[in-house]
């Protein structure tokens, strides 16, 4: 079972917010090679706010997923793209349901 996330909000500075919307959704073949990754979003909540939240099925996974390349891309890019440092939030999933 799905039972571990992390849940991250994004600020876009003024003018980067398509750089932010292609850095993220240029993500998705990296978190498909991911094979400890169970699901993967790439968010856009308004003009400017974004997020990503992804879950694993331990803690393993996640950790994989905070040690590999889509968290080093971000942390490289943070400054240029966003207008505070990513705050990553770990979770704990209560329940889920995901494709079979």
């Amino acid at each position: 079972m799905t039972k571990f996330a992390l849940f991250l909000r994004l600020e876009a500075k003024p003018g980067q917010e398509a750089a932010v919307a292609d850095f993220l959704a240029g993500a998705l073949p990296l978190a498909n090679a991911e094979s400890g990754t169970t699901a993967w979003f790439a968010l856009k909540f308004g003009p400017s706010t974004f997020g990503v939240f992804d879950a694993f099925a331990d803690e393993a996974g996640r950790q994989a997923h905070l040690n590999g390349p889509i968290a080093a891309a971000l942390m490289a890019k943070a400054a240029e793209l966003f207008s505070a440092p990513p705050n990553i939030e770990k979770i704990d999933l209560l329940a889920a349901k995901l494709p079979g």
